[in-house]
């Protein structure tokens, strides 16, 4: 008599051989006739432009992280307001606990700057923000800067 894990390491290896026969098969059976519009990355119908591995902006991650991290935790509000009248007073200062800790963490969210889509440019540092007016590491007309030399052109004689 076959034993629990004995039913399992069968299951994994139908598995196995089912997703191993099937790439087999399409291998074999599939047409080869590769073109180079078959080859090239497909772009939504746009002709590609640059390299296919680029290096995406972190924002669209994050964006659809915080949308589905909400979505998932209004859908607990809809069976809430299914059995409201049945589960009393005490049912409601729950859920008011919950959307609390939710409005905190969509507060965290927005005051991080994580909705807005343009964030400001960054800084790039001058002179001015380089140097300490208070304490200056370089002064102004310390360093010598020699003259720019003029070009000597010959004339033909």
């Amino acid at each position: 008599m076959i034993t629990q894990f004995g039913k399992v390491l069968i299951f994994m290896i139908l598995g196995v051989v089912f997703v191993a026969g099937g790439i087999i098969t399409n291998a074999i059976i599939r047409p080869k006739k590769p073109t180079k519009e078959k080859q090239m990355t497909y772009e939504c119908g746009e002709e590609p432009v640059g390299e296919t591995w680029v290096k995406f902006n972190i924002r669209f991650f994050v964006v659809a992280l915080i949308f589905v991290l909400f979505d998932v935790e209004i859908v607990f509000l809809f069976p809430w307001a299914v059995v409201f009248k049945e589960m009393g007073m005490m049912a409601f200062w729950e859920m008011a606990a919950f959307l609390a800790i939710l409005l905190v963490g969509f507060a965290y969210v927005w005051v991080k700057g994580d909705l807005s889509w343009q964030k400001p440019e960054p800084v790039i540092p001058t002179m001015d923000t380089l140097v300490s007016h208070q304490k200056p590491r370089l002064k102004p007309g310390a360093l010598p800067i020699a003259p720019k030399a003029e070009p000597v052109i010959e004339q033909a004689a």
